[in-house]
């Protein structure tokens, strides 16, 4: 994206959910060729970018809108919903801003939030592979005069195909983690695009490859500390993970509401006469609703408590908006799964037909849920409860 482009300036919370709805109508529309063809969507994320919703997190006395978490989780939510890829490109971008807020400077947070409003992406190089545990890092960060030096290989990088800088984490001399805000045009640094995935097939989320690039001091945010002591970072890192999986689901859902009652019976005035009688129907379309409806509202609730923790962070607010969050988690998770499994099963054999792109939906909920194991949120929520156990302090909780 070019500075001489104009970004929207958004204010208001109200201002962000309108732009938001207003913008997914418009990604609907091609989400499943972009998905059938693996076209990345470059034209689609200018436009996202330059409606100004990439800095609704931006805190107020930066410029920014400084929106609710309740906001940007729907927000995402509605992106997801749209097109299950367009959704979690942001992702890692929002979690690298709330890192940046709470453990940047105030030179730091001055620069890269204006970046920010001014229309700049942040992706992820965060992942790699290879390491004795899914959170052991290798890439190093090594000192060379004024700045650094980082030589690594990551994947899952996703975002970093499309952003104009990668925060990547990094291991320095003393072994402790930080976090550079990388420019994607930097030397020696390589986005290569070998995302194979069945699902969220056009999020980019490939490898990033580091020899030897140089990355300025000021560029350098602390990492490792926003999970020695009690932050929101991880907590808010997990409800955007759980707002992709609302909107996924509830995009399945409404996809199947469509297809019973027009495809299997196209003769139908659905606003005159009933889709079907048949019980079984009835009550899978009960059973998704349901469970769907008290998705979005833990995903509400989440927010609350995560507003909560960012206005007054201890260890009790942090503990409370991760439970709660990792509720949201765990119930998106299933009901993302359900809707794209019952869609095949009402739908019957017309949704496994190509044109109709219904299988994306499962597909791109089976990739993202697979993101961290929805196991350990039911045992955290559960030690929490019984135990008065608080959760650990990690990014996946």
């Amino acid at each position: 994206m070019t500075n001489s482009q104009h970004v929207a300036v958004i204010t208001s919370d109200e201002q962000a959910l309108i732009i938001a709805s207003d913008l997914a109508e418009d990604f609907k529309r091609d989400s499943a060729l972009r998905d059938r063809e693996r076209r990345l969507p470059h034209p689609e994320l200018e436009v996202f970018s330059r409606s100004g919703l990439w800095g609704i997190s931006v805190p107020k006395e930066y410029g920014g809108a400084g929106v609710s978490n309740v906001t940007l989780a729907k927000v995402i939510a509605l992106i997801a919903q749209a097109d299950g890829s367009l959704g979690q490109i942001p992702q890692n971008h929002f979690y690298a801003l709330e890192v940046l807020r709470v453990n940047g400077n105030h030179a730091q947070k001055k620069r890269l939030y204006a970046e920010v409003l001014a229309g700049q992406r942040f992706g992820n190089a965060l992942a790699e592979l290879g390491t004795k545990t899914a959170h052991d890092r290798v890439t190093s960060l090594t000192r060379d005069g004024s700045g650094y030096r980082i030589n690594g290989r990551k994947f899952y990088a996703t975002g970093a195909i499309y952003a104009q800088r990668i925060p990547t984490s990094v291991v320095d001399e003393n072994g402790v983690q930080q976090l550079a805000f990388v420019p994607r045009n930097s030397k020696g640094l390589s986005v290569i695009d070998d995302w194979s995935g069945f699902g969220q097939r056009t999020t980019g989320s490939g490898s990033v490859v580091f020899e030897d690039v140089f990355v300025a001091a000021e560029d350098v945010i602390p990492f490792q500390s926003a999970f020695e002591r009690p932050t929101p970072v991880g907590p808010l890192a997990q409800i955007l993970h759980a707002a992709i999986d609302t909107g996924i689901a509830r995009a399945a859902y409404e996809d199947a509401l469509h297809f019973v009652r027009t495809k299997t019976r196209p003769w139908i005035d659905a606003t005159h006469e009933k889709a079907t009688d048949d019980p079984l129907t009835l009550k899978s379309f009960g059973h998704l609703s349901i469970r769907l409806h008290a998705a979005e509202a833990l995903l509400v609730r989440a927010g609350e408590y995560l507003d909560k923790a960012q206005a007054d962070t201890h260890a009790e607010t942090v503990a409370a908006a991760s439970i709660a969050v990792a509720e949201a988690r765990a119930l998106s998770t299933e009901i993302s799964l359900a809707a794209g499994s019952t869609l095949f099963e009402l739908a019957g054999s017309q949704a496994t037909l190509i044109e109709h792109s219904l299988d994306r939906h499962w597909r791109n909920a089976r990739v993202h849920t697979l993101h961290d194991p929805v196991r350990w949120k039911y045992h955290a929520v559960g030690n929490y409860y019984l135990n008065d156990e608080n959760p650990p302090l990690r990014g996946t909780i």
